[in-house]
C-alpha cells in the first residue's frame, strides 16, 4: 500500500477474521507491508457480508481491509494449501484467528510453517490462549471482558445493564497486543535471525485495565464493585450529568484546583463543596445544577474553565469536531468499486512511518490476486 512505510517490504500472511485479527493487519499495512489476505473461496471471510453494506461488500469488511491483498484458497483442500508453500517460504509475518489447534490440524500451525521458514513471526490471536482450561471454548468480547473481571466493575442496574461501546477485548485486548508483540518478534529477529510463535489471549491482555481494582484489592481490601470507585461513577467528581437538552457532561474534575473550578463555574453552594463530607448530597445538588442549563450553555462555561469537563460528543459531531480536523485525523480516504470515497478508519500509526500514499485506498476483492500469485483465478466455493 504505502512504498516507504517503515514497514515497507515485509510481506504478512492474513488468516484472520472480523475484527481482532483484520485491524492488527490494517495497522501493519497502514505501516506499508504488503498484507495477503487468505479468505475461503465463494463468500470470502464472514465480514464482507453484514451491513451495512457498502458497493459489494460490507462497509465494516472496507474500513479494516483496506490497501490489502486477497486470495482465495479452501483451506480443507490439500492441493489448495500446497499452492500457499512459496508464500509461507517467503512471508516474515503470519497472522492467525482460529480456535487453538485448527491452523495445525491443517498442516499449517507454527511448527509446520516454522520447518519450511525458521524466520516466520507466527502470530495465533485468541480469546483464552493457546494453552490452559478455557483455551477451546467459545467466546466474543462480552464473555472475554466479563471472566477478567472487568466488565463487573460498571455493569449499570439490573434493569439498565451497561454494554460497553467499544469491543475492549477485541481491540484493546486482541489487536494491540498482537502489532506491538509483531513489532518486538521483528526487533528480535534482528538480533538473533530467528522467529517465534507469539500467543495472544485477549482474555489475558484485559488485566492492564484493571491495575486500580487489583492494587486496591490486594493493598487495602477495598475490591471495587459496580460504579462504586473513582472512575466509574462513585465520586461525583467523575460523573456523566444529564443537561436539560437530554446530552451529558463529562466532569472529570478529580484533582482539587480543577474540582474547585468546576464547582465555581456551576455555582454550587458553598455546603457542598467538600464532596467527601456527603458525597451523596454533593452529587444530587451538582446533577440539578447541570440540569438546570442546556448543553450549550455548559459547553461554553467548561471551555471557559479549563477544568476537565465537556459536553459528551456524538460519533458524527467528532469527525467534524475543528481539533480532530485540524490534526488530520481523518484525512485517510477509502473508496469502493462504485467509485464512491469515505473516510477511512483512523490508524494510530504515526505519521513519520506511514510512508506516501495519499490516494484513496480501498479493501480487495475476493480472490482478485489470485491469478496474479497462483496463475488462475479464484474459483468458486467446493
Amino acid at each position: 500500500m504505502n512504498s516507504r512505510g517503515a514497514l515497507s517490504g515485509l510481506k504478512v500472511l492474513d488468516f484472520s477474521t472480523l475484527l481482532p485479527g483484520p485491524m492488527a493487519t490494517l495497522f501493519l499495512a497502514e505501516a506499508g507491508a504488503e498484507v495477503i489476505k487468505i479468505e475461503r473461496p465463494g463468500k470470502g471471510e464472514e465480514m464482507r457480508s453484514y451491513v451495512p453494506r457498502w458497493g459489494q461488500d460490507s462497509v465494516n469488511f472496507a474500513m479494516l481491509n483496506r490497501g490489502k491483498k486477497s486470495l482465495a484458497v479452501d483451506l480443507k483442500n490439500a492441493d489448495d494449501r500446497a499452492r500457499l508453500a512459496p508464500l509461507l517460504e517467503d512471508a516474515d509475518i503470519l497472522v492467525e484467528q482460529f480456535r487453538p489447534g485448527v491452523m495445525s490440524r491443517l498442516g499449517l500451525g507454527y511448527e509446520d510453517v516454522a520447518k519450511i521458514n525458521p524466520g516466520i513471526i507466527y502470530c495465533s490471536i485468541s480469546g483464552y490462549g493457546q494453552s490452559g482450561p478455557k483455551h477451546a471454548a467459545a467466546g466474543h468480547d462480552l464473555n472475554y471482558i466479563g471472566d477478567a473481571g472487568l466488565l463487573a466493575l460498571s455493569l449499570g442496574t439490573a434493569e439498565t445493564p451497561v454494554i460497553p461501546p467499544a469491543l475492549i477485548a477485541d481491540i484493546a485486548g486482541g489487536t494491540y497486543p498482537a502489532v506491538f508483540n509483531i513489532l518486538l518478534a521483528l526487533r528480535e529477529r534482528d538480533r538473533s535471525g530467528g522467529g517465534c510463535h507469539i500467543d495472544i489471549a485477549m482474555a489475558d491482555n484485559l488485566f492492564p485495565f484493571l491495575y486500580w481494582a487489583i492494587g486496591d484489592g490486594q493493598a487495602a481490601g477495598r475490591w471495587p464493585s459496580s460504579g462504586d470507585a473513582l472512575v466509574t461513577g462513585g465520586s461525583c467528581r467523575y460523573r456523566l450529568y444529564p443537561t436539560l437538552d437530554g446530552k451529558f457532561a463529562a466532569v472529570a474534575a478529580l484533582e482539587d484546583k480543577f474540582w474547585e473550578r468546576f464547582i465555581a463555574t456551576i455555582g454550587l453552594e458553598s455546603e457542598f463543596h467538600d464532596d467527601q463530607a456527603d458525597q451523596q448530597s454533593t452529587t444530587a445538588r451538582v446533577a440539578e445544577l447541570i440540569g438546570a442549563r442546556d448543553s450549550a450553555y455548559w459547553d461554553a462555561r467548561f471551555v471557559a474553565a479549563d477544568c476537565c469537563c465537556s459536553i459528551v460528543r456524538t460519533a458524527q459531531e467528532a469527525m467534524r469536531d475543528p481539533h480532530f480536523v485540524a490534526r488530520g485525523v481523518f484525512n485517510a480516504k477509502l473508496w469502493n468499486e462504485s467509485g464512491e470515497v469515505i473516510c477511512a478508519l483512523p490508524t494510530p500509526i504515526a505519521p513519520a512511518f506511514r510512508g506516501t500514499q495519499t490516494d484513496p485506498v480501498r479493501a480487495p476483492k475476493l480472490g482478485e490476486q489470485n491469478e496474479i500469485i497462483f496463475g488462475t483465478a479464484a474459483t468458486a466455493s467446493r
